[in-house]
């Protein structure tokens, strides 16, 4: 597929998908059709925005921003740069299948079950247009690349596949047994913001890089739970909690204490560059960003308890998950590259909260503290 255009900044490599688990699809060569539901259609927005709602199997019940084009319903969405779903079939012939668009009679999506091909698209629809106003509303960038366009959501791709990836779109599988879709929230906002990175600054190389990459995903993957604040997906510093993808109940990934996973470390070692896979060695820039957000320690977050630990046993108080955030964006867009490591990180993100907050502020002494706080000096 054809990759995203990198910034002058940096020129990553071509197009490597970016994958937030690792999996392989089967084929199936039968498109499926796609399930109506049977309710009034919602009110007009303008210029062929409507307003629906949809159910999705993650998302819960959701307001969502059609388009109404010859007497159907689509999931487009005009107010966000076009941003839409396609329903893949549970193929995985991309290069030669373009997949099916979604559209109803109705303006009422899905059932919350995996029955109803639409709920999954409601959660990846959904999910997109939260990452969307997150980026817009904070930051003032207009999508993934920030030129306005919204990126199409592919759902049902492959065949029992545990996994979600961005590769100029956005490529969501079923999980095991096709019974558990990779869209919730979290995980479409971080496959949302490998479009963000891949268009800044392009991680490439080291495992720490590449750690990055995945981190910074997790991260804005997390805001965006955060920002909206979900009674289905309660906020919190857990990746992938909604999809059970090892099938035990857990995670797939702790910010508060990485290692929690039993891989990824809490903290910067030599040979962390060695890891084989870049979601752990992200543990380290995780566990740093909630250091810098929450601090150190036992606490309740949306009644769910955390107990953050720090290298040093020094104690961090933390300076709000907005104020980190925009630090780590800042660090992201103007300090970063493409071979950025750890220590370059640090300074990156001091450097960021400097131009944000002043090199005398609390907020630049709690990124000094974050980082010594998970060996990173």
């Amino acid at each position: 597929m054809t990759p995203d255009t990198p910034s002058p900044r940096n020129t990553p490599p071509p197009a490597a998908g970016r994958s937030l688990v690792p999996a392989s699809a089967g084929t199936s060569n039968n498109a499926t059709s796609i399930a109506k539901a049977a309710t009034p259609a919602g009110a007009a927005i303008s210029g062929g925005a409507r307003t629906g709602t949809g159910t999705g199997v993650h998302v819960g019940k959701v307001k969502i921003t059609t388009l109404l084009r010859n007497g159907r319903y689509q999931l487009t969405d005009p107010t966000r740069g076009g941003l839409s779903v396609i329903d893949f079939g549970n193929r995985d012939d991309r290069e030669e299948w373009p997949g099916k668009r979604f559209t109803d009679s109705d303006n009422v999506w899905g059932d919350g079950t995996v029955r109803s091909r639409q709920s999954a698209a409601v959660d990846a629809y959904f999910a997109a247009g939260k990452a969307w106003d997150y980026y817009k509303s904070t930051f003032g960038r207009k999508g993934m690349r920030g030129n306005g366009k919204g990126p199409s959501a592919i759902v049902h791709y492959g065949k029992g596949l545990a996994g979600a990836e961005h590769d100029n779109d956005l490529w969501f599988g079923d999980g095991k047994d096709d019974k558990n879709p990779l869209t919730a929230l979290d995980i479409v906002a971080h496959e949302f913001t490998h479009g963000v990175t891949f268009s800044t600054v392009g991680f490439a190389g080291t495992s720490e890089s590449n750690g990055l990459n995945e981190a910074t995903c997790d991260i804005f993957g997390t805001m965006v739970e955060f920002h909206a604040n979900l009674a289905a997906d309660t906020p919190d510093y857990l990746i992938g909690e909604k999809v059970n993808l090892r099938g035990d109940g857990n995670p797939m990934r702790y910010m508060g204490r990485p290692s929690k996973d039993g891989k990824s470390p809490d903290y910067w070692k030599p040979g962390i560059d060695r890891l084989d896979d870049a979601h752990h060695a992200a543990g380290v820039a995780n566990h740093f960003f909630y250091l810098l957000a929450e601090g150190s320690g036992k606490k309740v977050i949306n009644g769910m308890a955390y107990d953050s630990p720090t290298y040093d046993g020094s104690r961090v108080t933390g300076i709000g998950r907005e104020k980190a955030a925009r630090i780590w964006y800042k660090a992201l867009t103007t300090q970063f590259t493409s071979t950025t490591h750890y220590k370059n990180a640090r300074a990156g993100t001091l450097k960021a909260a400097a131009a944000l907050y002043g090199k005398t502020s609390a907020e630049y002494k709690t990124v000094q503290e974050a980082w010594t706080a998970v060996n990173v000096k």
